[in-house]
């Protein structure tokens, strides 16, 4: 007797689910790199106008309120500190590229609002502040210390940042900042752009050869 022929083989059906969501999320991806390109040529212009702002000599008001704008940031400025609040030491580097702290002086400028920060200039042992009281500074504004984190800005959050001046010449006791340099500002949008689409494309590849391997059982 023989015996009855196996039942035929349904052919796998093809998982509309999943493979929605690969796609949403591959082209989540692609739409990121295309927003890091995007960022990229923006943030290339921004340092293009920050490069020019530096060659003026003209001078601008200090911006004691945020947000700043971005048009006098790298410009000149000069405030009165009536009474520095508080001088705090930070790391960072002196005009000749090494590494030391700044003094950075809360500066009251007046007898209500927020003052104004300032880099009076580098010191190699912080615990050694030389006395000020205050006193008229010129320098260049740069970006606050303090910056919004990104998860701050997305969930709205975040509190306008401060400009900072950086004194130039430094006050008196003080040794000479390291020159802001507009085309120091970082500028990753591009790397970050060729990971969202390798990204992108390591996750459709993935699941491909997972799909046809599912398609062939």
């Amino acid at each position: 007797m023989r015996n009855p022929a196996p039942p035929p083989r349904r052919p796998a059906r093809w998982p509309i689910i999943p493979t929605m969501m690969v796609a949403a999320a591959v082209a989540t991806m692609i739409a990121l790199g295309i927003w890091q390109l995007a960022r990229k040529g923006e943030k290339e212009a921004l340092i293009a106008l920050h490069q020019r702002n530096i060659a003026l000599s003209s001078e601008v008001t200090f911006p004691e309120l945020g947000p700043v704008d971005n048009a006098v940031y790298f410009r000149r400025s000069t405030i009165t500190c009536l009474e520095p609040v508080t001088i705090a030491p930070r790391a960072g580097q002196d005009a000749a590229g090494r590494s030391t702290y700044r003094s950075i002086a809360d500066c009251r400028t007046g007898a209500e609002g927020p003052g104004a920060l300032v880099a009076l200039g580098t010191l190699p042992d912080p615990a050694r502040q030389p006395l000020w009281q205050g006193g008229t500074v010129s320098g260049i504004i740069v970006p606050g210390p303090d910056q919004p984190s990104l998860l701050d800005r997305l969930t709205g959050r975040a509190v306008p940042a401060r400009a900072l001046l950086v004194a130039d010449p430094p006050v008196a006791g003080w040794g000479a900042n390291a020159r802001p340099d507009p085309a120091a500002q970082p500028n990753n949008h591009l790397a970050y752009a060729v990971q969202w689409f390798i990204f992108a494309v390591a996750a459709a590849a993935i699941y491909v050869l997972a799909l046809r391997k599912r398609l062939r059982v």
